[in-house]
């Protein structure tokens, strides 16, 4: 009988071979008898099928996976992303194939929504600015008066978005007592009333939040969604965060924004190409802090984002439907059904 065979995308490897991220615990793998692990290589950035077709699940890091990853036979069950965001999947090959793709939102709810905290807090007492002055010295100090941070007591944060992310920011921001708004045509009413959250209108959030977070997924729909007109409704004191995906935010427009003063400023960690050139315009403006797509990366962040992938190939090992499936339509796919069948008879508790 053939074990259960995962995959990890190489790029969690350190070029002399050792793990990258050594919080991501591995042992239950190492431990079970019944599974092979290996490292898939990854080539020009994608995983190859070629390295696949004996392969029952992956787990992706970086690495895309596209249609032509996908493996002859009929084996790979599912691709697991180390994190929520999964635009690097094929998605559309993934259902054709009755793969499912999962993703982690236990993993990065709480890591993204401190990232979040972090760029209102650094933002609202101008944190940059005052370590530059205190580096300069006393003509430095000199000038602190003229840099005044701005109090949260009674200002709006904003959410576009609520949903995993959206709600934990709101969820870590309550003892700062502010005001709290959001968009999001999906949200339930009753999660929104519960977490003490005004819903809006999409243009009414950009208007009344001074600060306003984006954590919307990347779509058809939101990509540029936030472009000059809804951020020209802001106001002049405003500032921008995005932890969401970069092409969600029309960064020329930003940019000019921030430049001609439409808004005081900006915190982001993601951007319309990763990573960023060295002559990015964004990081000459002293009203803008940024990070790279890498802000809520912390030991806690990445052992949990792993000990959820490793769940989920343990119960598609079991036979059973892994939480976090994006592709819920393949769970009445008849190829789908029938791996789980096969793995419950021969790895089932």
């Amino acid at each position: 009988m053939s074990r259960f065979r995962i995959a990890l995308s190489s790029d969690f490897l350190r070029p002399d071979g050792s793990p990258a991220y050594p919080m991501f615990d591995l042992s239950p793998l190492e431990n079970d008898p019944d599974i092979d692990f290996f490292y898939a290589p990854v080539v020009d950035n994608v995983v190859p099928a070629s390295s696949l077709g004996d392969t029952d699940a992956l787990i992706l890091l970086g690495a895309r996976f596209t249609e032509e990853s996908v493996p002859e036979g009929d084996r790979l069950s599912m691709v697991a992303r180390f994190g929520v965001g999964y635009d690097n999947v094929d998605v559309a090959a993934c259902t054709d194939n009755a793969i499912a793709v999962v993703i982690t939102p236990d993993g990065v709810r709480r890591p993204v929504a401190v990232a979040v905290l972090t760029f209102i807090l650094a933002l609202a007492g101008k944190l940059f600015v005052k370590d530059r002055l205190t580096r300069a010295g006393p003509d430095g100090w000199a000038e602190r008066a003229t840099h005044m941070g701005t109090g949260l007591v009674g200002l709006t944060l904003g959410q576009l978005g609520i949903g995993n992310i959206g709600a934990e920011v709101f969820r870590v921001a309550r003892p700062l007592d502010m005001t709290y708004i959001a968009h999001d045509p999906f949200v339930d009413p009753a999660v929104a009333a519960e977490l003490g959250v005004e819903l809006v209108s999409l243009d009414d959030l950009f208007r009344r939040s001074d600060f306003l977070s984006i954590s919307c997924p990347l779509n058809d729909e939101t990509r540029g969604l936030v472009g000059e007109r809804l951020i020209g409704l802001m106001k002049p004191t405003a500032s921008l965060i995005n932890t969401a995906r970069g092409p969600v935010v029309d960064q020329a427009a930003l940019t000019r924004a921030l430049t001609n003063g439409v808004i005081a400023g900006a915190g982001l960690d993601v951007f319309e190409d990763e990573p960023t050139s060295s002559d990015e315009t964004l990081a000459t403006l002293d009203n803008v802090i940024l990070t790279p797509h890498a802000l809520c990366w912390t030991d806690q962040c990445f052992a949990g984002n792993g000990a959820a992938d490793v769940r989920a190939a343990l119960a598609v090992k079991r036979g059973e439907e892994p939480s976090g499936i994006v592709n819920r339509e393949i769970c009445g796919h008849d190829r789908w059904q029938r791996r789980l069948a096969d793995y419950q008879a021969r790895f089932g508790e």
